[in-house]
């Protein structure tokens, strides 16, 4: 490894959630139509003799100890699985919200997994790196290779990589963490009760890609831990409110377990009004923004 390396970490967006059940474990099993963001986090790795985290941008404050980042854990991860690997000083910039349900913790960890994997030259494809990303936390597989598709289980079974229409969308955050474990805490049984056969053997198939389709069929399904995140913090139902009411939007929702909200749009100008319109009234943190790959530069 000779020069600095560099990925981005593109948002996690949850188009759809649906909660299958719990597990003997505690941990409850999930289905989720997932894509990204053109609103990434970026991290660098160069050469250094120790591994070291250096952590900037607007949320660098909110990110916690180093030492407990998930890219340190992800470092930890992939030694126990490779021998001999060479890590370095990373540098990680953060623009994502933290504790919002955008999978912004879950990214960086797995752009230190390419990371790692290009400066000891590895293949991404090499099994022993998926294993890391489970080990690391559940949004880290399906962030690996961060391209649209279907996540099952606790987010270790994933669907291959979905071709969608690029979906025109503003990202709103109200400036409030939720720990994903105090959202699940609050979920009732009336979530395990609208599981229908219908759900349960959706298949991969049914996701249109042109996009006025694939906007109804988003309509066919929820978010299910909407209820217990407006819960713990009622500002989230304030923020879906605030976005119905937008003239244009197609479609509202929760992304993961909150705070972070979307609405959709047909083309990115009427993205681009919502937004400029609700930053005149609101000081939320928000994009105007793509959903899909989460390609584009940020």
């Amino acid at each position: 490894m000779g020069a600095t390396l560099l990925e981005r970490a593109p948002a996690k967006i949850n188009l759809t959630l649906q909660v299958r059940g719990r597990r003997p474990d505690g941990y409850h099993e999930l289905e989720s139509l997932v894509a990204f963001a053109d609103v990434a986090d970026t991290l660098k790795l160069r050469p250094a003799a120790e591994d070291r985290l250096e952590v900037t941008g607007p949320f660098a404050k909110m990110s916690g100890p180093t030492t407990e980042n998930l890219v340190f854990k992800a470092c930890a991860a992939l030694r126990d699985r490779f021998g001999g690997l060479r890590g370095g000083h990373f540098q990680l910039e953060k623009h994502i919200p933290v504790a919002a349900g955008l999978g912004g913790g879950s990214a960086d960890a797995a752009a230190a997994l390419r990371l790692l994997a290009h400066a000891n030259g590895w293949s991404l494809d090499d099994s022993r790196l998926m294993s890391a990303a489970c080990a690391v936390g559940a949004d880290v597989p399906v962030c690996l290779d961060p391209r649209p598709r279907i996540m099952r289980g606790v987010g270790e079974v994933l669907s291959r990589p979905l071709d969608l229409a690029p979906l025109p969308a503003v990202l709103v955050n109200p400036g409030v963490a939720l720990a994903t474990r105090d959202v699940f805490a609050r979920i009732t049984r009336d979530v395990f009760a609208r599981i229908t056969h219908e759900q349960k053997t959706r298949s991969v198939g049914d996701v249109p890609r042109e996009l006025d389709a694939l906007i109804e069929f988003l309509k066919s399904s929820e978010n299910d831990l909407t209820a217990a995140a407006s819960a713990c913090a009622p500002v989230v139902a304030e923020v879906l409110d605030v976005l119905q009411g937008l003239p244009a939007a197609k479609l509202v929702r929760m992304s993961g377990s909150g705070a972070t909200c979307f609405a959709l749009f047909r083309t990115p100008t009427e993205a681009a009004a919502a937004a400029q319109r609700l930053s005149e009234k609101k000081s939320w943190w928000l994009r105007a923004t793509s959903l899909g790959s989460g390609v584009t530069a940020a």
